[in-house]
């Protein structure tokens, strides 16, 4: 007799599709040996497509007759998906009020959503016999390269791979050939096998650490055992990574795995570096720049525990673990960790919730806190570890403001900051200019008129480029060749307006021509490795100019820059979203903290049209912390969060009738709704949003906002159920952001 348990005579399936609901299917076929259970991928069909999909509920009844569900096609596993990604996926769905469905499609890798196996792809290691340990190699006498191969593998007890041994000049039937003699052997392993017993896990020693490291440290060794989240708030350049470092290296010696995650895939390759360099276990990435076999791979070595350190970006807290052991977000302030299209989670929030879900220590590392994690600690519900002091012991460098008024320009660069870069360079040492605007300059303009080149798909102005010659929409990617004249008035007096790298670029380059200008934007890294290899060419330490977008103010060590330019401060200072002026000076600061890292203090140079603004002084003055602590009683006072939880509906459709019409009614049944229940929940809107069209789409928002996010979560599930069952929502693209970081 079978001990499998009854098969169940519905499945409620997850399949991709932005319908909020399961869908009901008969089990067909040979049932997996477990039994039919939720986390089992199969192949159904959905209207004309076939599908993966993964089982989510296994019952014995359906609100349709069992007659009319159709039969899966196929069943893909054996064995569920792992139970940890499971229950983040429907963490996921419920807490950002999404589609089941496409929550599990966007959290697996590309080749499970096609019905590929959850195995590890395998590759060759060639190891010496003991035979051939003892081979006398007069006995290959007659086989010189065969003698040269065996003598190279006795240099490798542990063997190696086929590729490596393929790259030195030997060939597969010399390989073969030792083996038929009995001299070695072929063995099939896992692409990111590793040694993961050695008791020698680390490949060089820790640094020494100061006394407040070790103070961090030993509050995070307490908590090893349990959810302990805690807010690492520590200057630029202060030693948060080798924190890190020897955390992990406490959890990996306990047998289990650390997850990492680092804002930008450009900060991947560094830090993967250095922690290759540091463990001897394996080490896995997975970012966007990675293949789809490279990013199963990587998945699959977690999921299997083979892997005990994971590193990746936003996308990585999806990643399971075999033995979950400790969460670290580094930069956690920063906004890449807010997907804003699709599924609009949050990798630092989601962070949280699987971190108390397995019951771990949590990380959150940054200089320049965001305010709901800065509030949370200074409230006591994480942590609060402070490090002040920087490695090199120089003081972190204060911003020094330079008045803009009255000044001329070149390349956006006024003459007494260029005699500052001259004087550095002089020194010796190497200039980062920060101009977050890529392109010539940000658009053209007509002297003689006025005019000024727009889209006509957004309303933004098209921005120059001069590599190559174009104008370019930075919001819908829309080119157009440079006009001859003005369209307007027929001018042909057509001048830039304002300045971006590629200017500043040019200015540099003419104004220093015997020192190397590095230009280092989206567009200058286009090319796979292209940052890597400018950055490692910077470290070499002579003389040079950066000139670059936020892409160079986010955690790169780089220890010869002792001044940074900021070209123009003011983006952010006035501004209709209230997060603004704290992103703004999040960045700043980070900018900020790319001189003085080593042996030479730093100077940062902060042009500006403002320099009587008192945010900005403030920060000047006294830096990100104090600055924070008045925002902090601007949002207490304002009622905005952390004080208060938003969501916000957005609505886009070609139509600008069609998205006012819904938007209106949308607004007016949900403030019915909240008076009939006596729910206290707000209703803002609707108001076109920042930009109102783009690509050619009409945007609007609804602003939804409690005191209590369970309020909150409450109207806005009510809300997503009106609009999936109002005809008219169909023709307009809608999705409800659950705690949104801007209002762009």
């Amino acid at each position: 007799m079978s001990d499998s348990p009854p098969a169940p005579a519905v499945l409620g399936i997850a399949v991709p599709s932005p319908l909020r609901r399961l869908f009901d299917y008969r089990p067909a076929g040979a049932p997996p040996a477990g039994g039919w259970q939720p986390g089992l991928r199969v192949r159904v069909p959905f209207g004309r497509r076939r599908v993966v999909g993964v089982v989510l509920e296994c019952r014995e009844a359906s609100d349709l007759p069992l007659s009319r569900l159709k039969p899966i096609d196929e069943r893909l596993d054996e064995t569920p998906l792992p139970p940890d990604w499971l229950w983040l996926c429907r963490f996921t769905a419920r807490y950002y009020q999404h589609a089941p469905g496409d929550t599990l499609h966007q959290a697996m890798p590309v080749l499970l959503r096609q019905g590929r196996a959850l195995e590890p792809r395998t590759r060759e290691r060639w190891r010496i016999t003991p035979a051939g340990r003892d081979e006398a190699p007069a006995s290959l006498t007659r086989a010189p390269r065969q003698a040269e191969l065996l003598s190279m593998l006795r240099q490798h007890p542990h063997g190696l791979v086929t590729q490596a041994i393929l790259a030195q000049s030997f060939t597969r039937d010399q390989l073969r050939a030792l083996a038929a003699k009995g001299l070695a052997e072929r063995h099939e392993e896992p692409r990111t096998a590793g040694d993961t017993t050695s008791a020698a896990r680390l490949a060089e020693p820790a640094l020494p650490l100061n006394r407040e490291q070790a103070a961090a440290l030993a509050a995070l060794h307490e908590g090893l055992d349990a959810f302990h989240p805690c807010l690492l708030h520590g200057v630029t350049g202060s030693g948060k990574t080798e924190v890190y470092l020897q955390l992990i290296e406490a959890v990996v010696d306990r047998g289990r795995q650390a997850l990492v995650l680092v804002p930008e895939i450009g900060l991947t390759p560094q830090t993967l570096a250095r922690f290759r360099r540091r463990f001897r276990v394996p080490v896995v990435a997975l970012h966007s720049g990675l293949t789809d076999h490279e990013r199963l791979d990587a998945w699959e070595a977690a999921a299997s525990g083979r892997a005990p350190i994971v590193i990746g970006t936003r996308s990585a807290i999806f990643t399971p673990l075999a033995r979950p052991g400790a969460i670290i977000v580094d930069e956690e302030h920063d906004g890449s960790f807010k997907q804003q299209e699709g599924l609009r989670y949050h990798a630092r929030d989601l962070a949280v919730a699987r971190a108390h879900h397995h019951g771990v220590p949590l990380v959150l590392g940054s200089a320049t806190p965001s305010l709901e994690s800065l509030q949370r600690a200074l409230s006591g519900d994480y942590r609060h570890l402070r490090l002040t002091q920087r490695a090199s012991r120089h003081a972190p460098a204060r911003l020094e403001l330079v008045d803009l008024r009255g000044r001329p320009r070149r390349g956006g660069l006024i003459p007494p900051v260029i005699e500052a870069i001259e004087a550095t360079l002089t020194a010796g040492h190497q200039v980062l200019v920060f101009i977050n605007r890529r392109g010539f300059a940000p658009t053209l303009s007509c002297h003689a008129c006025g005019w000024m080149a727009e889209c006509d798909h957004c309303d933004a102005r098209l921005t120059l480029h001069r590599q190559p010659p174009l104008l370019a929409c930075h919001h819908c990617d829309r080119r157009r060749g440079l006009p001859d004249a003005c369209p307007e008035c027929g001018s042909g007096d057509l001048r830039p307006l304002g300045s971006g790298t590629e200017r500043t670029e040019e200015t540099l380059a003419e104004r220093f021509p015997e020192t190397p200008v590095h230009r280092i934007d989206r567009d200058s890294t286009r090319r796979r490795d292209a940052l890597e290899q400018t950055l490692a060419e910077v470290r070499r330490g002579e003389p040079c100019l950066l000139v670059g977008t936020q892409m160079l103010a986010k955690g790169h060590h780089l220890p010869h820059v002792t001044l940074v330019v900021v070209v123009n401060a003011d983006a952010g200072l006035y501004s209709s979203d209230f997060r603004a002026l704290e992103h703004s000076a999040q960045l700043l600061e980070q900018v900020a903290g790319r001189a003085g890292r080593a042996a030479h203090p730093g100077r940062v140079l902060v042009q500006t049209l403002h320099a009587d603004d008192p945010n900005l002084r403030l920060l000047a003055a006294r830096g990100y912390d104090a600055l924070a602590e008045r925002l902090l009683e601007e949002r207490r006072a304002a009622a905005l969060p952390p004080f208060r939880f938003l969501a916000l509906l957005r609505l886009e459709a070609p139509a600008e009738e069609a998205v006012n019409d819904l938007g209106r009614r949308a607004a007016e049944a949900l403030r019915a709704h909240l008076d009939a229940r006596g729910l206290d929940v707000d209703c803002l809107g609707p108001v076109p949003a920042p930009m109102e069209r783009r690509q050619n789409r009409y945007h609007l928002q609804v602003m939804l906002g409690a005191d209590r996010r369970s309020r909150l979560h409450e109207a806005g599930a009510w809300l997503v159920a009106w609009l999936e069952a109002d005809p008219a929502a169909r023709r307009v693209r809608w999705s409800l952001d659950i705690d949104p970081q801007t209002l762009a």
